[in-house]
């Protein structure tokens, strides 16, 4: 696997997260308002994908981070 797939798969990663993140957030301000209505919500379901969405950017975001060290090094090592 090239370095430009693995960066492409942890920017799909972090983008496919933040996409997550929003919906799940407008999901929560959304079932609030429902809520007081007096419609049954998943409003757990959705704190839950929200943690799982943040928990994929960090991740995605640390792959990105490891890939520029690594470029890095292996650019000062034939430098």
């Amino acid at each position: 696997m090239g370095v430009l797939s693995i960066q492409s798969s942890a920017l799909q990663g972090i983008q496919k997260g933040l996409d997550g993140v929003r919906q799940n957030a407008a999901d929560i301000a959304s079932q609030e308002q429902l809520s007081n209505a007096g419609k049954e919500t998943d409003l757990a379901g959705s704190i839950v994908g929200l943690k799982e969405n943040t928990i994929q950017v960090q991740a995605s975001a640390k792959v990105v981070s490891a890939l520029d060290e690594v470029v890095g090094t292996l650019i000062d090592t034939r430098a």
